[in-house]
């Protein structure tokens, strides 16, 4: 069955814009404090760590993209290069992965919030899902409006860091100061492992394939940049953090909660706000996409793949991404959520690995060691999460591809 395909209208500037808006937000406002708790001085090295496995990734989803350009990303690739069970396993993944994320950032900033307010935390869990609403009317308005919105967006939250290391660089530090024991293997690990979610948004450039134009020459590109920018501006966080050494990192640690009251505060709390929110948006529009990829194929209802008269929205697709994402940020725990996320993320980076090892040799830009070193890098770095979310996601994906198999021989009989 042929569907009706989304118009290929984003341009080099507008996909580094995507992937910049994916990425920032959650990552520097947030996880490179829970990376500080687990890493301490080795804070550093472990972004160094998360940033080369991702760039590894991010080659080998350039790699695909750029052979196989339509929306679902690994989804997509896994069906093309391995097998209907990888593929399933991946979007599967992707959607819990991302929505898991975009729960983390909507509670995040609904916890900014209540600083001010002093609510109960019903009201915060509810003020989080309102969040997710409002971003989701605007998806609905069509990928242009969003691309508007991301660019000034990630203006703001710019600045608001640049303020942020700029104050860390200046005031005087604390009088009590943090004396660590030596870190362990396992802990910087699992501190690269967190660290490493924060750099995933330059997945949602390859699920955007079938919007991109010119996918193999823009898509690559835009990933390469887009991750060179970030990991210089996570490495200018983290300093910033150290130079503060925070006594204690919450479940719900923000950069702001080392700043004291004041203008340069203020600036840190809107951009914290605004880049968080940025990042609910670019993931609900990503993973729609994938949730639209599967309905086309048949894994998620037929009725989801449906577009708007423009064949700038998907409606359906987007409607019950953002249902799973307000009911992940129903159950609150902004760390809990960043976990699980990491763990099902890093498996879904490791098919996407998988998949670009099968190539084809004349379609190949990159060496496939990238690829091993990717695989090797995500399979270490998510078995050093703590056990109960390694135990949560691997029933996730058991359950998961016993439905599919279920509808697969289903469909077939």
């Amino acid at each position: 069955m042929t569907h009706p395909q989304l118009m290929r209208s984003t341009l080099l500037s507008g996909a580094i814009v995507l992937g910049l808006g994916s990425i920032i937000g959650t990552g520097a406002f947030v996880s490179i404090g829970f990376g500080y708790d687990l890493a301490a001085d080795w804070l550093l090295y472990a972004i160094v760590l998360a940033a080369f496995v991702a760039l590894c990734n991010g080659l080998s989803s350039a790699q695909l993209a750029a052979v196989h350009p339509v929306s679902g990303g690994t989804y997509e690739y896994g069906y093309k290069f391995l097998s209907h069970d990888a593929g399933f396993l991946a979007g599967w993944l992707f959607i819990a992965a991302k929505s898991a994320s975009a729960a983390a950032a909507a509670l995040a900033s609904a916890w900014l919030v209540n600083q001010y307010l002093n609510w109960p935390e019903w009201a915060v869990i509810s003020m989080a899902i309102v969040m997710i609403a409002f971003i989701t009317a605007l998806v609905l308005a069509g990928l242009r409006r969003s691309n508007q919105v991301n660019a000034l967006l990630i203006t703001l939250t710019f600045l608001s860091l640049a303020v942020f290391v700029f104050w860390a660089a200046e005031a005087p530090p604390p009088s009590a100061s943090v004396q660590y024991t030596q870190v362990s293997v396992s802990d910087f690990l699992a501190a690269a492992a967190l660290l490493f979610v924060a750099y995933t948004g330059y997945g949602r450039i390859a699920t955007m394939g079938e919007e991109v134009s010119e996918p193999r020459r823009i898509i690559p590109r835009a990933i390469i940049v887009t991750m060179v920018i970030v990991t210089l501006l996570y490495i200018a966080v983290a300093w910033g953090l150290m130079q503060r050494q925070p006594l204690f990192i919450g479940e719900d640690f923000i950069l702001t909660q080392l700043m004291p009251a004041g203008w340069q505060k203020d600036v840190v709390f809107i951009g914290a706000i605004l880049a968080m929110l940025g990042v609910t948006l670019n993931l609900v529009l990503g993973v729609s996409r994938v949730v639209l990829a599967m309905a086309r194929r048949g894994d998620l209802p037929h009725s989801w793949a449906q577009l708007n008269s423009l064949r700038t929205a998907a409606p359906r697709a987007t409607l019950i991404t953002a249902l799973v994402m307000m009911i992940i940020a129903g159950f609150g725990g902004i760390r809990l959520a960043w976990t699980f996320s990491a763990f099902t993320v890093l498996v879904y980076y490791a098919i996407t690995n998988i998949a670009a090892l099968n190539v084809a040799p004349q379609q190949r830009f990159i060496h496939k060691l990238w690829s091993v070193l990717g695989l090797i890098g995500c399979l270490a770095l998510a078995i050093m999460l703590n056990t109960e979310t390694v135990f949560v996601g691997l029933l996730l994906m058991v359950l998961g591809l016993a439905w599919h198999r279920y509808r697969y021989h289903r469909s077939a009989a």
